[in-house]
């Protein structure tokens, strides 16, 4: 499976449509491994994907063109869901230059040991002209990785983000206005609370740093989930509310309960919410994952924390 995202732009990833668990959180959508080719003078692949999915990864960049007329594969971000596929794929494929950040050769190395790849480092606004199109590069250094960067396609204001603005949501529509606009906001909440949230302060100075570079995009394809064409300043404008810690009017109500009497305290604070029209949501860890709860937790203005005890301390 192949789309094309714009004139001789590619996205050549692929779907995982059983994962359930990724970095501690459930993932009840699957998600995909997004790689982009880009067809110019010079033919550059951005990314690849998780190790197990090499075959059908190379099945696709072969619709598209012979893999040994790749001549630079850019690594965004060294982490092995985007990277694992690489070094398959250099049995195949001798590019000019492996393009990365300071931290992803020395990430890349240290995950590959090889030493021997013909790395290029790129810094924050270096550019690199391929044909007709100029890619400019940002670091995003902890973003979610020390390696991380963006990749800005200039000429057809295409933004390359890595994991950023990323949702793990397995679906055959590759973009935003072909899917269900509740489950996608959805998902990209859920992917920021339990992936990103620890770095909003780094995230409110980077979307600063974009807008003061000037940067033009109409198009934002991240490394997981849907590709942002119909409306990408959706996504931004989500970013800078959730990286600036902007509450709603919401109450989060988590608990566990033995026999019942912490649950019978959690309910009684939610009828005393409900009278005065306070928008609030019980939730039992026992019944409710920890990866569900942080996502609610995200945008509420109070978070009350209830347990049983036992043996003079909380509930393990």
């Amino acid at each position: 499976m192949v789309v094309q995202v714009k004139e001789g732009i590619y996205w050549v990833g692929v779907i995982d449509w059983n994962l359930r668990e990724f970095h501690g959180y459930l993932t009840d959508k699957g998600t995909t491994y997004n790689s982009y080719l880009v067809l110019d003078e010079k033919v550059v692949l951005f990314d690849a994907v998780k190790s197990e999915f090499f075959p059908i990864f190379l099945e696709n960049i072969r619709e598209i063109i012979d893999p040994r007329e790749i001549d630079f594969i850019v690594i965004n971000h060294v982490e092995m869901d985007h990277s694992g596929a690489l070094p398959k794929l250099m049995e195949i494929v001798k590019p000019e230059k492996i393009i990365c950040s300071p931290k992803g050769k020395e990430h890349l190395i240290k995950h590959f040991h090889r030493e021997d790849w013909p790395y290029e480092v790129v810094k924050s606004g270096d550019q690199l002209p391929i044909g007709k199109r100029t890619i400019k590069f940002l670091e995003t250094r902890m973003l979610h990785w020390p390696d991380s960067m963006f990749s800005l396609l200039v000429e057809d204001k295409v933004l390359i983000s890595q994991d950023a603005f990323g949702q793990h949501y397995a679906t055959y529509g590759r973009f935003d206005d072909e899917v269900d606009q509740a489950e996608l906001m959805r998902q990209a909440k859920k992917y920021y609370a339990n992936i990103l949230l620890p770095y909003s302060a780094l995230i409110s100075k980077l979307i600063e740093e974009i807008e003061k570079m000037g940067l033009e995009f109409d198009v934002i394809a991240p490394d997981h989930g849907v590709i942002w064409r119909n409306n990408p300043n959706k996504i931004i404008e989500s970013y800078k509310k959730w990286s600036a810690q902007e509450r709603e009017r919401k109450v989060v109500i988590i608990y566990d309960t033995m026999w019942h009497s912490t649950e019978l305290l959690a309910e009684g604070i939610s009828k005393g919410l409900k009278d005065v029209g306070v928008n609030h949501l019980l939730m039992n860890l026992r019944f409710t994952h920890r990866s569900e709860v942080i996502t609610e937790v995200l945008e509420a203005k109070a978070i009350l924390v209830g347990s049983p005890t036992i043996n003079n301390y909380i509930l393990p």
